[in-house]
């Protein structure tokens, strides 16, 4: 489980960050994606290790 939601985390937040930094260029977009799903997967490794048994 805790895998799929770190899968699901990094997704979201690389394609918000990608969204976001697309309105500047490609070369932030794909800062911003980068810095997104680091993002993504430590707020997906805080919930599974506040939430998990």
């Amino acid at each position: 489980m805790k895998g799929l939601l770190s899968f699901l985390c990094v997704s979201v937040g690389g394609a918000i960050g990608w969204w976001l930094g697309s309105f500047v260029g490609i070369m932030t977009a794909v800062f911003l994606s980068a810095i997104g799903s680091g993002v993504g997967l430590y707020l997906a490794l805080r919930f599974h290790q506040k939430y998990s048994e």
